[in-house]
């Protein structure tokens, strides 16, 4: 059984200011690192292994790598006239299709890191006050400012960091 709450179950409370944005892009800017840092030096059978069917660590880091086109997405539906912002894969079929295990640990950490790198640079651009923009999250069913949208994707990145560390401790 996982210590760490199922994401589905989280709630949110988005009521810090918004000028938190600079220290959430820098929280952001240091995942790669950070998942970096655990699985270095790692064996890759440990790596890969299943835990009662559930992804293996290299399959967390890919789920983070699959979700970067959604982060940016919604980057982007913050600066259209869109009312909500762009839904997720509740399925994260993307996930499960991708046969992460397969594939080379260095090349899903590179790409993550490439990816991430680009939603900061895009975010990096952007104004003061467009932080504050608002729009509705389709599963929450709350508003949230652009803010909150990188204070969510670092909470995802914490939550599946801590299932990753979780999974290597177990073994």
């Amino acid at each position: 059984m996982s210590a760490v709450p199922v994401w589905f179950d989280r709630k949110f409370d988005f009521s810090f200011p918004v000028e938190q944005y600079p220290n959430l892009s820098i929280r952001l800017r240091g995942t790669p690192a950070r998942i970096e840092e655990m699985l270095r030096d790692v064996p890759r059978d440990r790596i890969v292994r299943k835990a009662q069917g559930k992804w293996s660590a290299q399959e967390h880091a890919g789920h983070l790598l699959d979700l970067e086109p959604l982060w940016l997405a919604r980057v982007d539906d913050f600066l259209k006239d869109e009312e909500t912002l762009t839904v997720a894969d509740l399925r994260n079929w993307k996930t499960d299709e991708a046969n992460h295990n397969a594939r080379s640990l260095n090349q899903i950490l590179a790409e993550f890191r490439n990816e991430r790198l680009r939603l900061l640079d895009r975010v990096a651009k952007l104004q003061a006050q467009d932080f504050g923009r608002t729009r509705l999250h389709p599963r929450l069913k709350q508003p949230m400012r652009l803010v909150d949208h990188l204070y969510f994707v670092a909470e995802h990145d914490d939550h599946h960091l801590a299932k990753i560390w979780e999974l290597l401790a177990s073994e």
